[in-house]
């Protein structure tokens, strides 16, 4: 029998949290077509940052990592939002991690792979996906990443 990504979240201990309302004139996503956007996710738990800071000076990878998986947690909220039932995820078809870090600071991917490891752990082939990770001053809140998400829905 086949898990339903309900179950393989329970399996990784993971509770989705209430999607984060907009903090400023946007929506926190958009479906045109078969297509979900999601804004850019930052890496809140309870309403606050897991981690602040830029990755290189004070945080390192697999704190980067840490905060990358909490916003791919946060982008399943928000589909879970927007679809009522995240079985209506056919793939994701392409993730933008940015990632606030010193100028000399050139690991972006291994940072991102936080977030790509949990959409394949959580969704399977589904969550295999295309992705973009990139070098960034300072994000909001001073957040150490934030990642947007584009997903095929049924």
């Amino acid at each position: 029998m086949t898990s339903t990504i309900e179950t393989r979240l329970q399996e990784l201990g993971i509770t989705l949290p209430v999607a984060a309302a907009p903090a400023a004139n946007y929506v926190p996503y958009v479906q045109t077509g078969s297509l979900l956007l999601t804004s850019g996710q930052l890496p809140l738990d309870g309403g606050k940052l897991i981690h602040s800071g830029r990755v290189g000076a004070d945080l390192n990878v697999a704190q980067g990592q840490e905060a990358a998986r909490a916003c791919a947690i946060n982008i399943l909220a928000q589909a879970k939002a927007a679809l009522g039932d995240l079985e209506l995820i056919a793939r994701i078809v392409k993730i933008t991690v940015f990632v606030a870090c010193t100028p000399d600071f050139n690991e972006q991917h291994l940072v991102a792979n936080g977030a790509s490891d949990l959409l394949v752990a959580v969704l399977g082939e589904p969550g295999r996906h295309a992705r973009s990770a990139v070098g960034s001053a300072a994000l909001p809140l001073n957040a150490p990443v934030e990642i947007e998400a584009i997903i095929e829905v049924r």
